[in-house]
């Protein structure tokens, strides 16, 4: 049976739709024949549809980007260019810290070993956490061998392994768990930063120094904890820095550990034939992104150094120049509340049209933020809309606030102001998240005086330690500073995830995901052209929102927060372009769906290489 091909005749596709968990441990080294299933299984579902488009739209980008890098390179002193980026090799060497030692501690198939606690006769046999009708938030060892994985829509899960059992999600236990076994990982290191529910990393060097243990004996000592107190097993990664641990950990799982040697030389030779996926906040979209101009490798980075150089905009200089050295930051302490950017909520289901049904679901997720928001003690000022259709397609939109908000009648009656604006549609997800935070415990603490101030953002220092995924703005690629050097921790690219984080918790299926051969319709939003975006945080890694992007959709900054917005709307600047407007919410959305198209995107890049034609004409 042959491969469906995509629209623009390449294997992009079939590799899509192999989803992006294709390097979990435990999967088959060769998924040629995992994937031919997956590709078949899709075939005629609107998810299919929606993964061909993307795709297309996707080639279609790379497509400008090597247009302008031969441009680029047609006019450029090669030679003279990677001497340039030898001396900045040379600087960033100089930095170079083997002085800490850093752990990542990663819990094997966390929720699918819980559940085998639980329900012993589970053991050997290949099983899921999740629904027929859902997607998996995890897969059994076994399971894996056929190539089932998190974030894999169940029926695919089925054709790939007809015997998969499937069980039901239990938050509440794996929490409880997670609960002990990070007690545990905190006697080793009171400051260690917890990564999610069932990962973390550790800076062990003054308990080793305390204890007069090597760096393999302690992490054999604290694995050992965690599986004599809770029969669980760990992996463990043990290297100079945060970047190098969680690549590491992964080396020798399950119930395994690994140890970098902490030698340049070593060092050096392990990245050089790294595949760039396996680097934390290098996703599949990246991947395709870099392997279109020769970067397979971390190795090949130095070969493309030029190219890299001249489209630092794209790929991140710096943040390359460092995984092709192996360093990154060392720095390991817990996130503080006050580094939170967003809080949120979102529910998925079968297909739905009914305007009742969706209000209620949007209900439940207003409920759901406003319990979590209570718990947690926050408000916010801006409420933006998740919905994606029936077709996969992806939408948010935002309204901003001259007071705090945080109770459901609020949450509930604006997202559904925002909803009605797109009626009709045909949703399977809806979701509500709140940004420019406001930390009431911190009110409580300050007086009352300090809650009706203005809610200024966060010192650029705060915000660029919110971990690998904080993306950073062209000019300050270029910044090669002590306090940048620990924060350039991912490419400035154009990632897509399949799952938007709720905070600090998991999307969780409640109804069936639509199979192949649904007939059912949608309408798009009819109210404004729009382009559907991917959201900007990953799930279903359990990851904690200090690891997210700042969504690139419906963010506003306005020059007063705390003042009135006005009858004349108020000075808005897009996140997308840069402009500066004087605008209200409708106008900014309106704005933001053209930025976000992809003609205005491709305009965009053909409008600046003509620019930059005319200004090297003019030199000549």
């Amino acid at each position: 049976m042959s491969v469906p091909q995509a629209s623009q005749d390449t294997a992009s596709l079939v590799k899509r739709l192999a989803g992006p968990s294709v390097t979990k441990a435990g999967l088959a080294k060769d998924q040629t024949e995992i994937n031919r299933i997956i590709a078949e299984a899709s075939k005629g579902s609107k998810f299919y549809d929606n993964e061909k488009r993307k795709d297309k739209d996707l080639t279609e980008r790379i497509g400008v980007i090597l247009k302008h890098r031969d441009d680029l390179l047609r006019n450029a002193d090669k030679s003279k260019i990677e001497r340039t980026v030898d001396h900045m090799l040379t600087e960033l060497e100089a930095r170079r810290d083997l002085s800490q030692i850093i752990v990542h501690v990663d819990m094997d198939a966390f929720y699918a070993n819980v559940e085998m606690l639980d329900n012993p006769d589970l053991k050997g046999k290949a099983f899921g956490v999740g629904h027929l009708h859902g997607v998996l938030t995890t897969a059994s060892y076994e399971a894996r061998k056929f190539g089932v994985r998190s974030g894999m829509p169940g029926f695919i899960a089925k054709k790939l392994c007809p015997d998969l059992i499937f069980v039901d999600i239990h938050f509440k236990r794996y929490s409880e768990m997670s609960a002990v076994i990070m007690d545990i990982f905190k006697q080793y290191d009171p400051n260690m930063y917890p990564a999610g529910c069932d990962e973390g990393y550790l800076n062990i060097t003054e308990y080793c120094r305390a204890h007069s243990l090597s760096a393999d004996i302690c992490v054999q000592e604290m694995r050992a904890r965690v599986h004599r107190e809770t029969d669980l097993t760990v992996s463990a990664g043990i290297a100079p820095n945060k970047m190098l641990a969680k690549i590491c950990s992964d080396k020798n799982k399950p119930n395994g550990q690994f140890h970098l040697p902490f030698e340049r030389d070593a060092i050096l030779s392990f990245m050089h034939d790294l595949s760039i996926r396996k680097i934390p906040g290098i996703g599949r979209v990246n991947e395709r992104l870099l392997e279109s101009i020769g970067i397979k490798t971390c190795g090949d980075i130095y070969t493309y150094r030029a190219t890299v150089y001249l489209m630092d905009k794209y790929f991140g200089l710096q943040f390359l120049l460092r995984t092709h050295l192996g360093i990154a930051s060392n720095n390991v302490e817990p996130v503080l509340r006050e580094e939170r950017k967003s809080i949120g909520a979102e529910r998925t289901f079968s297909p739905l049209g009914d305007k009742e049904q969706i209000l209620k679901k949007l209900e439940e997720v207003a409920v759901e933020l406003e319990n979590d928001m209570q718990k947690t003690g926050w408000a916010g000022r801006t409420l933006t809309l998740k919905y994606k259709l029936d077709t996969y397609q992806v939408f948010t939109r935002a309204k901003s606030f001259d007071r705090w908000i945080s109770k459901k009648g609020d949450l509930f009656m604006n997202g559904k102001e925002l909803l009605m604006h797109e009626w009709p549609v045909k949703l399977r997800l809806i979701g509500l998240r709140m940004t420019k935070l406001k930390d009431l415990r911190a009110a409580e603490d300050k007086g009352i005086k300090r809650f009706f101030s203005a809610a200024g953002p966060s010192s650029p220092a705060k915000r660029q330690k919110m971990g690998h995924r904080e993306s950073m703005e062209p000019e300050e690629v270029l910044d090669v500073s002590d306090e940048y050097q620990e924060d350039c921790e991912s490419m400035p690219g154009y990632e897509e995830h399949e799952f938007e984080e709720a905070g600090l918790a998991i999307e969780i299926p409640d109804d069936p995901i639509t199979e192949p051969g649904d007939t059912g319709s949608s309408r798009p939003p009819q109210s404004r052209p729009s382009k559907p975006i991917s959201s900007a945080a990953k799930p279903m890694s359990k990851k904690p929102t200090s690891t997210a992007q700042k969504p690139r959709s419906m963010a506003t900054q306005e020059k007063d927060e705390g003042g009135d917005e006005g009858e004349g709307g108020r000075s808005c600047v897009c996140p997308i372009c840069g402009k500066s407007m004087e605008t209200d919410n409708s106008g900014l959305n309106a704005h933001i769906d053209f930025c976000l198209s992809r003609s205005a995107i491709l305009e965009a890049q053909v409008e600046s290489l003509n620019r930059q034609k005319e200004r090297k004409g003019k030199k000549r």
